[in-house]
């Protein structure tokens, strides 16, 4: 048996260690499936954010969809990282993160204009480029070429404009873009082409059919042929860059819908490399607190825990490249509350076999049945968990669906981890002979808690706490005229842009917001790019005369012109439709883990007590927003951390009931139900405990290390933590108890 146990226990070790060595090291020189190759969002690694509004008041479902697929292949010109998504009904965003070069970006995007394909000298005569030193250009405007005739295609009849490289066996390596036609577009390039091309070898401008975009001349392509087939080929791109620019600006110019931009600004990493690193430092202390309290409190147990968690971290790592997540800071929300109940699901397990050992079985056998007998808890404490990130992914947007993906991701991971990797390492201890109690620890009984008893005086507790919210909420409306100090994300405000000629100040953030504090009474957030002398200033909305002292602030300080400077309003990155979008889907998620609850636990109250609870655990966070005004806001977090509470609490709740479903099935006859919640929330209490306590470890080290934006995020959390264990512990049974005596009499 000990050399099956050193054989099962090497192979372990094999594979935490290679999992753990691709998470940090990746493989290949791209480094890939490591840490650093994971996609992170604009609020992670900077870059730029616009927003365009349709021309056309109200454009079809179908003209926006395809605009949205349009302008996404368009912006994956500048990164493959860039997202696209519609805000309401006439309105999109672009996002490119990770764009070190905003400047360059900002000027090839421009505005989303149209595209023509138009000829140099067509049919009517009229030469209508010219040659200049800068190259070609226009001898006349747009509108007066189009009445005249000289459009050979225009942006509604291109399908798609592609960069493409291969390799010739005259001129060696050609870089191209090919052109795809729509079937109308096809038959007006074909004729278009044959005119030109019947002066092939005149060397005269009817040979060339220039391409212009926004009433610049981007490229003026002579025509070596009849182009027939709705295919061609634009040649003389010098490089790959080139053909990919000129490929992004025709798409540009196929949109379905003519756009203009609405708003626009460079997004500076609102946690930056410097937050980026002492997160990964709060996490790393926080996993080895977490790995010593799991060998010290469960001993071999928590050794073979501790192996499966590092091989669940290392695999989330290798699953966020493989399934191509871009990481935000509610991503990193959802992996938050997928430890912690990877966590939990081992304290179920560990807390199953001491107690059957307990009884007097031995190792062996206590194992087999801890890990069968918590099972079900486990099982539906996750599938309730993924329910609401499958929900929230459909329904939500932006954010919400960031949360969704690395959550669900997450508690796959975590509940494979917990049942079958901590389950085969286990047993190859076992089988090298750490079979002993000792190793293992045991619990021949519990403390016996009165929670039904004493239902009323924590029901009292936990409403005074929302009581006091309702209070605040009510001041702050008199005083802030808003209940909550709401962030820029969701107030909107005022962005001022300004270029310097001179290098960026390195202090120039801190300096900066230091002085508008001063002077306007009020915080910024100061967003700059590296290598560029854009700084971009985004304030709560600011009146006439506070925008004339941010000014005066700045060419004050930073020996800008005013001319240099543009004030602009910025709308709510988190748009109205945005937080509709997430209201619904937590209401939809809350229905459908509630109809879960009803389905396995055949009891329609354990499902209304889980969400008295889940309801309870929100109230309490709203309230320490609205105590804590003046730490922490109400920003794009706000929903991130709602929704990982009411993940954290639904799981916590459901441990409770999964016990109090057991010891109902072997109710004594002297037994009461008073008795049998009594029971079930005392055998769970250590669990419930040692959860929280876990989960909080990472979530205080990152409210005590990270930056403000990771504070405004950790210290509700903490809050909602503290709430989700103390209602699953002293309210949801409680609360099952009361309609269980109120409508079945059983007490």
């Amino acid at each position: 048996m000990k050399g099956k146990g050193f054989l099962q226990l090497l192979i372990a070790v094999i594979v935490v260690a290679a999992v753990a060595f691709v998470a940090v090291f990746g493989i290949g020189k791209d480094k890939s499936g490591s840490a650093s190759d994971v996609k992170l969002g604009l609020d992670l690694a900077g870059g730029v954010s616009i927003t365009y509004q349709t021309v056309k008041e109200d454009p079809t479902s179908d003209e926006m969809s395809d605009t949205v697929y349009k302008m996404q292949k368009r912006a994956e010109g500048f990164s493959t990282e860039a997202e696209v998504y519609p805000e309401g009904d006439n309105r999109i965003t672009v996002a490119i993160p990770s764009v070190t070069d905003a400047d360059s970006v900002l000027e090839k995007l421009g505005s989303a204009g149209n595209i023509y394909f138009v000829y140099a000298k067509g049919p009517s005569g009229v030469q209508n480029i010219v040659y200049t030193d800068d190259g070609a250009a226009l001898t006349r405007s747009m509108a007066e070429i189009i009445e005249n005739g000289d459009v050979v295609v225009d942006g509604t009849d291109i399908d798609s404009a592609e960069p493409k490289m291969y390799q010739d066996q005259y001129s060696g390596v050609q870089y191209v873009v090919a052109l795809t036609f729509n079937a109308k577009g096809a038959q007006k390039f074909a004729e278009g082409t044959s005119y030109a091309y019947s002066y092939v070898n005149s060397g005269s401008m009817e040979n060339i059919i220039a391409i212009v975009y926004d009433d610049e001349v981007v490229s003026a392509p002579h025509v070596s042929a009849v182009i027939d087939g709705g295919e061609a080929q634009i040649q003389g791109q010098k490089d790959m860059d080139e053909a990919r620019i000129l490929a992004t600006t025709i798409r540009v110019g196929a949109l379905p819908l003519e756009l203009s931009v609405l708003r626009y600004y460079v997004e500076g990493a609102q946690l930056g490399a410097n937050a980026l690193e002492t997160s990964l430092i709060a996490g790393a202390i926080g996993l080895l607190l977490i790995i010593l309290f799991m060998v010290i409190m469960y001993r071999i147990p928590g050794v073979a825990a501790s192996l499966a968690l590092l091989f669940y971290i290392g695999f989330m790592v290798i699953s966020l490249n493989m399934f191509e997540v871009t990481l935000t800071l509610p991503g990193i929300a959802g992996i938050i509350l997928s430890v912690g109940m990877a966590v939990d699901a081992n304290v179920i397990i560990f807390t199953r076999i001491q107690e059957e050992i307990g009884t007097g079985k031995t190792v062996r056998s206590s194992i087999k049945l801890g890990f069968s007998k918590a099972l079900s808890a486990i099982v539906d404490g996750n599938v309730t968990t993924i329910i609401a990130a499958i929900v929230l992914y459909f329904l939500g947007s932006g954010t919400v669906k960031g949360f969704a993906q690395t959550l669900a991701i997450g508690i796959i991971l975590s509940m494979i981890t917990a049942l079958f990797v901590t389950k085969f390492i286990l047993n190859a201890f076992v089988n090298l002979g750490a079979d002993k109690v000792g190793c293992f620890g045991e619990k021949k009984g519990y403390k016996k808690m009165r929670i039904i008893e004493n239902f009323p005086k924590f029901a009292c507790i936990s409403g005074a706490v929302i009581l006091a919210g309702i209070i605040a909420i009510i001041i702050n409306t008199q005083t802030i005229d808003a209940p909550f100090n709401y962030g820029l994300d969701f107030s909107g405000g005022t962005a001022t842009t300004f270029t310097m000629d001179e290098a960026l100040p390195s202090d120039i953030n801190t300096s900066l917001d230091a002085k508008i504090n001063s002077e306007l009474g009020t915080s910024a957030v100061i967003s700059t790019i590296e290598d560029s002398k854009m700084v971009t200033v985004r304030t709560k909305e600011l009146s006439t005369e506070d925008r004339a002292k941010l000014i005066n602030i700045i060419t004050t300080n930073y020996a800008v012109k005013q001319e240099n400077i543009t004030t602009e309003s910025v709308g709510a990155t988190v748009s109205g439709e945005m937080k509709k979008d997430a209201l619904v889907a937590v209401i939809v998620a809350t229905i459908c883990m509630l109809i879960y609850i009803w389905i396995r636990f055949r009891n329609i109250f354990f499902g209304f007590s889980s969400v008295i609870a889940l309801i309870h655990d929100v109230l309490v966070v709203i309230t320490v927003y609205a105590i804590a005004k003046d730490v922490i806001s109400v920003g794009n977090t706000f929903i991130a951390c709602l929704l990982t509470i009411v993940g954290y609490s639904i799981n916590a709740t459901i441990v409770i009931f999964d016990r109090i479903r057991e010891n109902m099935a072997e109710k004594l006859k002297n037994e009461t139900v008073t008795d049998v919640v009594n029971k079930s929330i005392s055998q769970t209490f250590t669990r419930s405990i040692y959860t929280s306590l876990t989960t909080l470890i990472t979530v205080v080290l990152l409210a005590i290390l990270g930056v403000s934006s990771v504070r405004e995020f950790a210290i509700p959390l903490i809050a909602g933590i503290l709430a989700g264990g103390f209602s699953s512990v002293c309210i949801a049974g409680g609360v099952w108890h009361l309609f269980g005596k109120k409508f079945k009499s059983e007490d």
